[in-house]
């Protein structure tokens, strides 16, 4: 008996150790556990929490804009009669009849039309100074600024650039709260942004700014001459950052609350919001804000040519190693370009010591290079390295337009007619020197080197075009590759087969 109860107690004992043991190890896989928790929080509501801390903070330093300006329509006299027979009134040329009407119904009076426009601006400085787009206040009579407190001011301009697309306007307020201007140079790929500002801006009734989420989807994008015209679009960020009306001129945040560009515009097929949104780099603007408030004028640097990027065939042609470089298509009179002795078809390759690669660089640092400043270009003129010195002229507020086209006739594949008042007039051609092309076979030479109707021939081989009789003399027993000059620029037409 004495035995029994021995082992009775023992086992219990043991069954006691093993139980400690068990919730020992269950507690600290526990405390494990919720340690893990802590220390290494869901990675989205990371980006959650910064996107509520950037609406919270930089959110209130962003404004909405209205602009009104006023059209002015001039009346005159009224006219009443019409014969459907000729000019005559059917009441002949009876003056005292005329003048019955005039003295009833009286003259149309002068009528004024208002257009509204909307955008939004971020606040840089707490005296009222705020940063939009030029566009968003450009011919404006009168600005409204809506804080999202709900007050309003009377805006006033202090500088515009119409160029960088970019303004200043000042409110008189103080005290106000302000966004941190980042560094747009950090940028990369893939990082989140939030776009702040006031979609359809008044019309909601609501003054507090509207918050978008995405990421940096490219870099130094470029929307191109026919959508930017005169401004320099060729330096932006794009983004699926929802952009919609009214955004313009608001900022783009990256997650710490820094603004890293001006919302400037979206690319849409329908008008609507496509996932495709574009900001203007905070650093281009950093670089001209002081003299936007001073009321400066903003200078750019100009060389004064038309120029082109190079293609492989074209570099082969010139004899280069790569396509580094941007091939000079046009020097304008007078131009410092052509005071420092560059000539067309000249290729630039460097500029004030820097490599260039492409037109997009070229312009660029041309634009950024102080008007005044001597520096030098590195060049290759038939096949050998120059260099010329160049001073930098201040760029025109309106430039010519150039003229676009090139020439064909039924040689590899291009059909040309002289240029005369008729084709003049048909392809809105105002030079009267060279051959204009009239059609271009589909998949023949000019067709893959981008030659299309309306443009004009005026070199080819670096023969001077002027009319049919030298395009008929130049063409005669021409072999191999041919460099083919318009007004829109040089194109290599390959001879068919070639491989070069």
């Amino acid at each position: 008996m004495k035995r029994k109860w021995t082992f009775f107690g023992l086992a219990v004992f043991m069954g006691l150790i093993i139980g400690l043991l068990i919730a020992v190890r269950l507690d600290k896989f526990s405390l494990v556990e919720s340690q893990n928790i802590k220390q290494e929080p869901i990675e989205g509501l990371k980006i959650e929490q910064a996107v509520i801390n950037v609406a919270n903070t930089t959110g209130k330093a962003v404004v909405s804009i209205s602009t009104e300006h006023t059209t002015k329509i001039k009346g005159g006299k009224r006219y009443y009669f019409r014969s459907p027979f000729g000019n005559e009134s059917p009441f002949g040329e009876d003056e005292m009849f005329r003048r019955f009407f005039d003295d009833f119904l009286g003259e149309i009076p002068d009528r004024e039309y208002k257009q509204v426009g909307l955008g939004s601006g971020v606040i840089i400085d707490p005296e009222g100074y705020i940063l939009t787009n030029e566009h968003v206040i450009g011919g404006a009579d009168k600005i409204t600024v809506k804080l999202p407190d709900g007050r309003e001011f009377k805006g006033e301009i202090k500088g515009k650039d119409p160029r960088s697309d970019l303004a200043v306007i000042k409110i008189n307020a103080r005290n106000l709260p302000v966004a941190t201007l980042g560094d747009s140079e950090s940028l990369k790929i893939g990082q989140w942004v939030v776009a702040i500002g006031n979609p359809f801006g008044f019309a909601l009734e609501n003054p507090e700014p509207t918050v978008t989420v995405g990421v940096i989807s490219a870099m130094h994008r470029s929307l191109g001459r026919v959508l930017s015209r005169d401004r320099d679009y060729n330096d932006l960020i794009q983004t699926d950052a929802a952009i919609n009306p009214g955004n313009s001129g608001g900022p783009l945040v990256n997650l710490k609350g820094e603004v890293v560009g001006i919302n400037v515009a979206i690319f849409s097929t329908t008008g609507g919001y496509q996932g495709v949104g574009f900001a203007m780099p905070i650093n281009n603007a950093k670089r001209i804000i002081s003299k936007l408030i001073e009321g400066k004028k903003i200078l750019y640097g100009w060389l004064g040519i038309t120029v082109q990027d190079l293609s492989e065939d074209m570099a082969k042609y010139f004899g280069l190693p790569d396509k580094n470089g941007v091939l000079v298509a046009k020097v304008l009179e007078n131009s410092p370009a052509q005071k420092a002795g560059i000539k067309e078809s000249d290729i630039i390759r460097q500029f004030d010591n820097k490599p260039i690669s492409n037109v997009k660089e070229l312009l660029s640092v041309v634009a950024k290079t102080d008007v005044g400043r001597k520096v030098k270009v590195g060049l290759v003129r038939d096949k050998k390295d120059i260099t010329v010195e160049v001073q930098i002229g201040e760029r025109p507020e309106k430039l010519e337009e150039e003229i676009t086209s090139i020439t064909s006739g039924a040689w590899r594949g291009l059909e040309v007619e002289s240029l005369n008042s008729d084709t003049a007039r048909q392809y809105r051609i105002e030079d009267k020197i060279g051959v204009v092309v009239v059609n271009v076979q589909a998949g023949s030479p000019a067709d893959e080197a981008g030659i299309i109707p309306g443009d004009v021939i005026v070199e080819i081989n670096k023969q001077a075009i002027s009319n049919l009789s030298d395009y008929g003399k130049a063409i005669q027993e021409l072999k191999g590759n041919i460099l083919i000059k318009t007004t829109r620029g040089y194109f290599l037409i390959k001879e068919k087969g070639s491989e070069e």
